[in-house]
């Protein structure tokens, strides 16, 4: 049985623990991360988000080792026997299924300081994400703007403004703050946009060897 990739062109792949039989992530795979997680022996996924291909644990080391590949009835998913180094989940728990909804709770704390794995802007915005799926009575400042479009335009043009006015004569310090801020609300409108910042670093990637003269010409034609 082969998988129709005309038919299906990503199909679900689903990350278990060999040994223990835990269930510890889902994501994607095209042809190609398929291909390559045959390969190589390490689980390789498309990510839908992001846009790419990519390997899991390429940034934060946490690789699965592929041991077996399983096709479901249907050749539409797959089932990964894998041995996990680290854990799975970008949140730093051990798998990414951690919240019970009849417990209405979280039943696993996380093992791994993701900000140190991760860096902190990537952190910073799955944190917006989860206040961006959290339940309506949960208030926050983060879901406030989430829910009001007009709120967030205007917060950053606000900030845009008040870092230009710092760079032009106040001190570092006062630069720091305010691009801080600015950068915060930048990653609110991505994540109201669901887009990862990881796209963002693809195009900047992309820039690289073009002068900014010349990429703005690009964009007339």
């Amino acid at each position: 049985m082969q998988i129709d990739w005309n038919k299906t062109p990503l199909i679900p792949a689903i990350a278990q623990d060999a040994e223990t039989g835990e269930m510890l992530m889902l994501a994607y795979m095209n042809e190609e991360a398929y291909t390559l997680t045959l390969s190589t022996g390490y689980a390789h996924y498309f990510s839908r988000s992001r846009q790419r291909l990519w390997k899991k644990g390429e940034s934060s080391g946490h690789t699965q080792e592929v041991l077996d590949v399983i096709l479901d009835c249907d050749a539409d998913t797959v089932l990964l026997k894998i041995k996990q180094n680290g854990v799975a989940c970008h949140t730093g728990r051990k798998s990414c299924f951690f919240t019970s909804i009849t417990q209405e709770k979280e039943i696993l704390e996380a093992e791994v300081d993701t900000s140190a794995v991760y860096g902190v802007v990537d952190t910073l915005y799955h944190t917006i994400l989860e206040r961006k799926n959290a339940k309506a009575e949960q208030k926050s400042w983060t879901k406030k703007l989430l829910d009001d479009p007009t709120l967030l335009q205007s917060k950053i043009r606000e900030e845009a403004d008040e870092l230009s006015r710092a760079i032009d004569n106040e001190p570092d310090e006062n630069v720091i703050y305010e691009a801080a801020d600015l950068l915060y609300h930048a990653l609110v409108g991505l994540a109201s946009r669901d887009i990862t910042p990881d796209r963002v670093k693809q195009e900047l990637a992309r820039r690289f060897g073009t002068s900014g003269i010349e990429e703005k010409e690009a964009r007339k034609k």
